[in-house]
């Protein structure tokens, strides 16, 4: 789109300029700076009265991470007149700061030169806090993995090296103790793995009745051959529950994470329930809790807890799991929310609607 140049359309466009978020700043055809709004004085550290007339190579002398300079490798003002500009790209001013910049070229009309570039500027400070937090995501999976992985790698070279030392007794807990870090191990793998299914929209379910009272009872028995006492996991099945209609493996990886993180954060009872409910709509649905007596999860922290990468920074985790039971819940057409439990700690309700799939009856 052609757009107007003479001064009134560029006094207007200045004056709108100091209302955007983003650095702005309007270069005209001889290299020289014509404007920068307040934004851009912060984000790049120059002043207005310093760069206004200058050549914005010398005032604003952008660089690639390669060392090449970024106003040479556009060409504005050459090349072909069709161009409109150019995407966000990251790049480096003296002294290492880095910036985002975006060009757009104006053009009095078709296929013409370009008079004129408005350089968009945007600070890399989000950028690099998203960065830092990977960066520490990726620190924390690789000591979650290597917990396991150590417990796997000990007890199987224990037995290896000294298998005529032990009792029978000895090496059934060895061998229990492997499959429970391997069974881990696995999880957590899938969780990663999912995640990225979830964020490109890729997940697929296979619903089919489930039987939600042998779930939990089977969850528990692993946690129990993992090492829990048995006393302190409590099953409560409402009577004429409903049939819940789920992907049994993954109704197993949101209980084992919730199971988890219950263990973890929690203290006390580990109570495991489940009751008939309603959807938004009326539908029938089940509502599958768990339950502990610790301190529970702050009010004001209850809409967070299912962000991805949230974690409590005192107890560590990788900040995945309730953001998986979260996605895995919606993706049944259920919802999942914290509440306060029974005693005073912290409940998470699944709630998934208890129908067979529509495109399951065609």
């Amino acid at each position: 789109m052609d757009v107007p140049l003479g001064k009134e359309a560029l006094g207007q466009a200045v004056a709108a300029s100091e209302m955007l978020p983003d650095g702005l700043v309007v270069v005209l055809g001889n290299w020289q700076v014509r404007h920068l709004n307040g934004p851009a004085e912060r984000i790049s550290g120059l002043r207005l009265q310093d760069g206004l007339g200058r050549d914005v190579r010398e005032v604003l002398p952008l660089q690639e991470r390669s060392g090449e300079l970024w106003w040479e490798a556009i060409d504005p003002w050459g090349g072909l007149n069709i161009r409109s500009g150019h995407r966000e790209r990251l790049l480096l001013l003296p002294g290492g700061r880095e910036v985002l910049a975006t060009a757009r070229y104006l053009r009095p009309g078709r296929n013409v030169p370009a008079v004129a570039l408005l350089l968009g500027l945007r600070s890399a400070e989000g950028r690099q806090r998203a960065e830092t937090e990977h960066a520490a995501l990726i620190s924390t999976v690789a000591h979650e993995l290597r917990s396991p992985l150590t417990g796997v790698k000990g007890f199987s070279s224990t037995l290896l090296s000294r298998w005529d030392r032990f009792t029978d007794e000895q090496k059934r807990f060895m061998v229990e103790t492997i499959q429970a870090d391997a069974d881990r191990l696995a999880r957590l793998i899938t969780d990663l793995l999912d995640v990225s299914r979830l964020d490109a929209g890729r997940l697929r379910l296979r619903p089919e009745p489930v039987d939600v009272e042998e779930t939990f009872r089977r969850h528990i028995t692993r946690l129990v051959a993992a090492g829990h006492d048995t006393e302190r996991f409590v099953v409560d099945v409402g009577p004429e529950l409903p049939p819940l209609w789920a992907d049994a493996d993954r109704l197993d990886q949101v209980l084992a994470n919730l199971l988890e993180n219950a263990l973890r954060h929690g203290r006390g009872t580990v109570t495991l329930g489940a009751r008939s409910g309603l959807m938004g709509d009326g539908a029938p649905a089940v509502d599958v809790t768990v339950s502990d007596e610790g301190d529970g999860i702050d009010e004001r922290a209850r809409n967070l807890v299912f962000s991805r990468f949230w974690h409590d920074a005192k107890q560590g985790g990788t900040g995945l799991g309730l953001y998986l039971v979260k996605g895995i819940a919606e993706a049944h057409g259920g919802v999942a929310k914290v509440e306060e439990g029974p005693a005073g700690g912290a409940l998470i309700r699944i709630r998934l609607p208890s129908v067979e799939p529509e495109y399951l009856r065609l």
